[in-house]
């Protein structure tokens, strides 16, 4: 079974989920955590670790320049052994943060490599990494599926590319539906980011058309109460 990590930076909903046994681990990015108000990364961070127990943890590094990102990452690592640090993939420039990342992995460190899209990308990371690096490699599935492209099999031909390190794990995120569990799967991920609101939506996996069919009709007839009819 894939496994599940949850996308959240909202430290209540982390909360509630400490003890969810679906989910594996937890992951953030600067843009969650600017929606949820963080102003104090440390304390986030500190805070996050202690719901989390043992389980995955990415922290994302926030500048751009390789020489404050490897003292971010350096930093966040030190908080935890379960802590992986996201590294974009590339920087704001567009250049591949490829030799940042080895650097890391060299040192032990954990790493997220985040925002990959093209397959040329995830082989520069794969060319980077040996059998002892610790790793997961970040497919934005959902935001290739937003320029209308069929994302598996863009995922299906990073698989083969990490296929033969045993310790990069291939993640599928941004994922917009339920039926990205199904697709990451067959394309061969080893991990899943969900909000906390498909999540909720998990149990509905596998239901019944006609069990689905009759509740939409029935919710249809509750919402229709109230409403004048035409006759």
């Amino acid at each position: 079974m894939i496994e599940i990590y949850l996308d959240c930076a909202d430290l209540v909903s982390v909360s509630s989920h400490a003890t969810d046994e679906r989910v594996s681990g937890f992951t953030t990015n600067p843009t969650l955590m600017r929606q949820a108000g963080v102003a104090n990364y440390r304390q986030f961070a500190e805070t996050m670790l202690g719901y989390a127990s043992d389980r995955h943890v990415s922290f994302e590094v926030l500048n751009d320049d390789a020489i404050t990102m490897q003292k971010e990452a350096q930093e966040l690592a030190s908080l935890g052994s379960n802590v992986y640090v996201k590294v974009p993939v590339v920087d704001a420039d567009g250049k591949c943060n490829s030799e940042l990342i080895k650097r890391l992995l060299r040192s032990g460190i954990s790493v997220n490599i985040t925002a990959v899209h093209r397959l040329q990308d995830a082989e520069q990371i794969a060319a980077v990494c040996d059998t002892e690096s610790r790793a997961v490699l970040s497919v934005f599935a959902g935001r290739i599926a937003d320029t209308g492209r069929d994302p598996t099999s863009h995922v299906s031909a990073i698989k083969q590319v990490v296929a033969t390190l045993p310790n990069v794990k291939l993640l599928w995120a941004s994922s917009r539906e339920i039926l990205n569990v199904v697709q990451a799967e067959a394309c061969g991920c080893d991990v899943i980011t969900l909000t906390p609101s498909l999540l909720s939506k998990l149990s509905g996996l596998g239901r019944s058309l006609d069990e689905v069919t009759v509740e939409t009709v029935r919710m249809f007839a509750a919402a229709s109460k109230g409403i004048a009819p035409i006759v």
